[in-house]
């Protein structure tokens, strides 16, 4: 796994304009700016472009991959059209399964459960649906990662749907190891997948 998953702090911008029909985010070191990784959809086929402009956008199918600033591959998150059940794969740099996550079905407070290659619980990501706080919780209740939203700026917020938020990592979560990889994962997830109209 990629050394540049084992730091505590990442500010994940998204890369925006008033009118697209992908996702695009910059991870970025907050203290430096310097951009670490980039997270980039991989083959958009017409139809999904098209219905990413109708209220369907939701159930679209994605494929992306995230590279480090040498253009290397780090993770790849991978979902199919998604109907009741929002299932996402995650795949190491070289496209091998290391888990995945899915949306609880009828949640009030949109929660991931994420889950090994084996489909053991790591953790679950608790939060709400009103707000950008979220914890990644161990099932023995202990707070591995927490996201919290970062303001952008008032053009920012007002003209385009960027949601920039900053994904803190425990110290305790020990570097080289999948469960980073998957909580990196699942924080990009939450725009794509709960915070697609904010």
């Amino acid at each position: 796994m990629k050394g540049v998953l084992d730091k505590n702090r990442y500010f994940v911008r998204e890369t925006t304009s008033l009118i697209k029909a992908s996702f695009s985010y910059d991870i970025l070191d907050p203290e430096t700016g310097d951009v670490l990784m980039t997270c980039r959809e991989q083959h958009i086929g017409p139809l999904t472009k098209f219905f990413r402009f109708s209220d369907l956008r939701r159930i679209t199918p994605f494929d992306f991959l995230v590279a480090d600033a040498q253009g290397e591959p780090v993770i790849r998150l991978k979902r199919g059209l998604s109907f009741m059940v929002s299932r996402v794969h995650v795949y190491d740099e070289s496209d091998i399964a290391v888990g995945g996550f899915s949306l609880r079905p009828f949640s009030i407070s949109g929660i991931f459960d994420v889950l090994d290659a084996t489909g053991e619980p790591v953790c679950e990501l608790k939060g709400g649906l009103t707000g950008w706080n979220y914890r990644f919780l161990s099932p023995d209740e202990v707070e591995l990662a927490r996201v919290r939203k970062k303001w952008a700026g008032v053009g920012k917020e007002l003209f385009a749907s960027g949601s920039d938020y900053v994904l803190e990592i425990d110290e305790a979560v020990p570097p080289g190891g999948t469960t980073r990889q998957l909580l990196m994962a699942s924080a990009l997830c939450i725009g794509m997948i709960l915070k697609i109209d904010a």
